[in-house]
């Protein structure tokens, strides 16, 4: 298993001109328009190492949504930001970027499909590999449905089943499955919409999905990329990428997709902290139970929210 230290992950001071970071520069925000949101991550990736991103807000009306991935190429060195990920930056070479769709984010091995199913789809990914068969609309406008979120409101008809291990492994990568998988805000229907974000039963695009990339060794000086979605593994979205270069994470805060910000993850062990809050949630019902414990607010606003 692949061992690195944890270090705190902040985004780069390079960053398209459509974005601006909080004073910590682990929340980007899209200030106008729908593109010029690509971000970058401040330090190259070590392998195995998830640059993990959750959905905190969203903006009715555009189509389109959150893309993520990795490049070779060092922030520092662009003479510009590319106005968007796809295609532009991908465009320039050494980048690896996949749209995250409502649906059809799993990767499906061409030798895999169907002969009627050939032709389905667009944008092909290196190694012979396709996300999925979803086409990827550019930014526009859509007309609004009422007063919500019609995207929010879908629910998958399929939802997975819970997951119970305590990590999530991509062959020799083992990840804590603690932080990897969305949560709803603390309200009345808290207990009932986390097991929707367990079972990636809500949309990957819905808000406070949490999405990741990573790359895993695979031979010398080649890898694979991975996206995780919820604590579930999507597979080798891009193969064969050579790893002699730094490898940083790109998201780019696209459209629909209006803000996000950094998950830190604990790959060592644990805090005090995160070991206490683990053990008060064990022995709950669900989050909103905390509400009934002779517990200090400020820890059961903490074990709430994480």
């Amino acid at each position: 298993m692949e061992t690195f230290a944890d270090h705190f992950q902040q985004f780069h001071h390079v960053h398209g001109t459509n974005v601006q970071l909080d004073p910590t520069k682990t929340q980007a925000t899209r200030v106008e328009s729908f593109a010029n949101g690509v971000c970058f991550s401040r330090e190259p990736l070590s392998p195995g190492e998830i640059f993990l991103v959750e959905i905190e807000e969203k903006e009715l009306g555009w189509c389109g949504h959150l893309r993520i991935g990795l490049t070779a190429r060092d922030p520092l060195t662009l003479a510009r930001v590319p106005e968007y990920s796809l295609p532009d930056l991908m465009d320039m070479g050494d980048s690896w970027v996949v749209a995250i769709t409502r649906n059809h984010n799993r990767v499906v091995e061409e030798e895999a499909l169907a002969p009627e199913r050939e032709g389905a789809g667009e944008g092909g990914l290196a190694g012979g590999h396709r996300l999925g068969n979803g086409r990827e609309e550019p930014g526009r406008r859509l007309p609004r449905l009422g007063g919500g979120d019609v995207e929010e409101e879908a629910i998958n008809p399929k939802p997975k089943s819970f997951f119970t291990d305590s990590h999530l492994h991509i062959e020799q990568i083992q990840i804590p499955m603690d932080k990897l998988i969305g949560r709803s805000r603390p309200g009345r229907f808290s207990h009932i919409l986390d097991d929707l974000y367990k079972t990636n039963a809500l949309p990957p695009t819905a808000r406070r999905s949490r999405i990741g990339v990573l790359y895993v060794p695979k031979g010398q000086d080649l890898a694979d990329m991975h996206i995780v979605i919820n604590g579930e593994d999507m597979g080798a979205a891009a193969k064969s990428i050579p790893v002699q270069q730094a490898l940083y994470a790109v998201v780019d805060v696209y459209s629909a997709t209006k803000q996000v910000r950094i998950v830190q993850v604990e790959y060592g062990f644990s805090s005090l902290q995160t070991l206490c809050r683990k053990c008060i949630q064990k022995n709950i019902v669900h989050r909103m139970a905390l509400d009934w414990l002779e517990l200090p607010e400020r820890l059961k606003h903490y074990c709430k929210y994480e």
